[in-house]
């Protein structure tokens, strides 16, 4: 009886375990070899909104720690991105170090950001991933990019697209809002981070021109710059301090120092995803965090 019994136990645990086999094997073909590789986390969850379970999504650059701008890709991770079925990439010399990559790899399918930004400027602004118009047409692409390489799956790539599509606009509602409760709101920026969702809110940036681009060139503001941005900020003729919380220098210290001597809340913004946040979460946490800061704002003497 007992020989029974362990043969059928045996026989139940040997048909268990080739169910989940199975299992996982459907879930694994499900998701066919489609890899799609981002260069930072916040254009892999864009492309994970967008693809669900029928591929496999990975970033390069991930948390708040490192700066996509000095960033170099190891001959690991340059194999990684030659070897994707589609690179989702910003653009704009953001990520120069993956179109270096990519220069050597042009049979590779790519989105690159920056180029659907839909009003570009000059100087240019490379960080379109707070121009949420941008992102939604990135989603948009990425869905055409992946239904054309997996077409038994375009209809979901679209659907989850066009739902992603409808959070952001709901997010952009709320960044006008935020200015249309703070009529006549403006800042200052270490660094023009969050330059689409000031425009979009209607918040005015009274950043020094050449402060600006200083940081943007990658360059030290000069002194006077740095003068020019203090002064705004000691005569509290800004209502808030937006600071790059990944790009600290003495420089954007003593900026916030100041904004703290000044009584003037300081917004924090980063480039990539904070731990446990996806896009969506990320930039509505931005918003209320906008929101939230504003509300305690003095008001500006001039």
């Amino acid at each position: 009886m007992r020989v029974l019994i362990a043969a059928g136990a045996a026989t139940l645990l040997t048909l268990t375990l080739s169910g989940c086999s199975q299992d996982r094997q459907d879930a694994d073909d499900d998701r066919g070899t489609t890899d799609v590789v981002a260069s930072t986390d916040v254009w892999g969850s864009v492309a994970s909104a967008v693809a669900g379970d029928h591929a496999n999504v990975s970033s390069i650059i991930t948390g708040t720690v490192a700066d996509p701008h000095s960033f170099e890709a190891s001959p690991a991770e340059a194999a990684q991105i030659s070897d994707a079925s589609l690179v989702v990439f910003n653009g704009g010399g953001y990520d120069h170090w993956i179109e270096n990559v990519l220069a050597n790899a042009p049979d590779v399918p790519t989105v690159d950001a920056f180029s659907l930004l839909a009003t570009p400027q000059q100087p240019a602004n490379e960080h379109v991933f707070y121009d949420l118009a941008t992102v939604k047409a990135v989603a948009g692409s990425i869905a055409e990019k992946l239904g054309t390489s997996d077409p038994a799956h375009a209809g979901d790539y679209t659907a989850n697209a066009e739902r992603f599509g409808e959070e952001l606009d709901t997010i952009a509602t709320a960044q006008r809002a935020v200015g249309q409760s703070h009529p006549g709101a403006s800042v200052v920026s270490t660094e023009p981070v969050a330059h689409y969702a000031l425009v979009n809110a209607g918040i005015a940036d009274k950043t020094p021109p050449s402060f600006a681009n200083a940081v943007e060139e990658g360059d030290d503001p000069s002194p006077a710059d740095v003068a020019a941005m203090l002064d705004l900020i000691d005569a509290r003729e800004v209502s808030a301090v937006v600071v790059n919380t990944q790009t600290e220098s003495p420089v954007t210290q003593r900026i916030a120092d100041a904004a703290q001597q000044a009584s003037l809340p300081v917004i924090s913004v980063t480039e990539t995803l904070p731990d446990g946040m996806d896009f969506v979460e990320w930039q509505r946490s931005t918003v209320g965090e906008f929101q939230a800061q504003l509300d305690r704002a003095p008001s500006p003497s001039r």
